[in-house]
């Protein structure tokens, strides 16, 4: 027997419910604006009553929901050796889905394309590994997307989550379906540069969505961002702090070069060797970051300094960050106009110490910004 438990299509209530149950289900929204009324630790604080709710009141736990045998679903099988769900396209995900291809794979699970029978229409669903730590991950992520969508009221900035379920031992996510990622984008064209004029409205729209939310997201590439149409983004992955981050993905790629560069900046794993790009590209760090560095940062920190070149691994790394380009030459490399304002934008982002960059408020009132849209009308 196989336990199978998923909320019907309703709209979206805000009324307590008379039962718990396992998922939940978003129904059509009308168009309002964002009133956005709670500060950055308030929503952070609502996200965690939200996912402490989901995760501790027995809604994940399959036990509680004993479901029955639904006709046409796939045979069982056992998940590969990491956790990940072993599927076959044409497969039924519950009654309600029908796998149509694999999108992507990530360290979370899979994320597929199939369709929706009951709306007739195709969805991506985030199938996460049946490991705790990303099944736990997986709640969390549902929690803050639900609380998300509650200030996000006219579905413009978030990718929206439909539905969720969980299925043989995996939390399905069922999200829209969007058009590639900026990354998927920039591969499809050879890596070629945006514009600077798409650059600008794309960096805008992150901003004054990251800035009302007061919310920081810590996984932000050309991954995470999808291409709504030629000049209208969502975001997805939502993994937040209201104060420093300390998860998301090792290997950053700075969002605004990769699409001014066309590629990755820093294409390391090492985090000396990630440390001397940085300093090849932004300028040194300010030491007195450096001298507040304890006895586990002396393989990287020696004397108030960088331990670079003398604790370079291979003549490889070394050629890897002399090649690197300052970074007023790369965006000269790639922009004319507007170059000057841009290169005082990403100075004023990219500053080492948090408390000299810029906030996204500051960044939305800088010339890169108000300027440019003056000379585009």
């Amino acid at each position: 027997m196989e336990c199978i438990a998923e909320m019907p299509p309703a709209p979206l209530d805000r009324r307590p419910r008379k039962r718990q149950r396992l998922g939940w289900d978003v129904g059509p929204a009308g168009m309002h604006q964002i009133q956005l009324g709670l500060c950055g630790q308030e929503v952070v604080n609502a996200i965690s009553a939200v996912a402490l709710g989901l995760s501790s009141g027995g809604i994940v736990s399959s036990q509680l929901n004993q479901g029955q045998t639904r006709d046409g679903s796939p045979p069982l099988r056992e998940d590969d050796k990491d956790g990940h769900y072993v599927f076959a396209v044409g497969d039924n995900l519950t009654p309600r889905y029908k796998i149509n291809a694999k999108m992507g794979e990530g360290t979370f699970g899979q994320v597929l394309e199939c369709w929706d029978k009951e709306r007739k229409e195709m969805v991506a669903i985030k199938i996460i590994r049946g490991i705790k730590k990303y099944r736990d991950a997986a709640m969390i992520e549902i929690g803050m997307l639900e609380q998300l969508g509650k200030y996000d009221e006219s579905r413009s900035s978030c990718v929206q989550i439909r539905n969720w379920f969980d299925y043989r031992n995996h939390i399905c996510i069922v999200f829209e379906r969007l058009g590639p990622s900026l990354y998927d984008f920039l591969r499809e064209n050879n890596y070629r540069s945006f514009p600077i004029a798409l650059v600008r409205e794309v960096a805008k729209q992150l901003l004054e969505f990251m800035h009302e939310l007061r919310l920081i997201h810590t996984d932000l590439k050309p991954e995470n961002i999808l291409l709504v149409s030629p000049e209208y983004i969502k975001v997805p992955d939502y993994k937040v702090s209201s104060r420093s981050p300390t998860e998301g993905s090792y290997y950053k790629r700075l969002p605004k070069s990769s699409a001014i560069k066309g590629e990755a900046l820093f294409q390391t794993h090492e985090n000396l060797e990630h440390l001397a790009m940085m300093e090849r590209v932004f300028g040194p760090l300010p030491y007195h970051m450096l001298k507040r560095a304890d006895r586990h940062s002396e393989r990287y920190i020696r004397k108030g300094r960088l331990n670079w070149p003398e604790g370079c691994s291979s003549r490889e790394s070394m050629k890897a960050v002399m090649k690197l380009p300052k970074l007023q030459n790369l965006v000269m490399q790639n922009v004319d106009q507007s170059a000057g304002d841009f290169i005082d934008l990403l100075q004023g982002l990219l500053k080492y110490d948090p408390a000299n960059r810029l906030t996204a408020q500051e960044a939305l009132r800088h010339p890169f910004f108000t300027e440019g849209l003056e000379r585009r009308r």
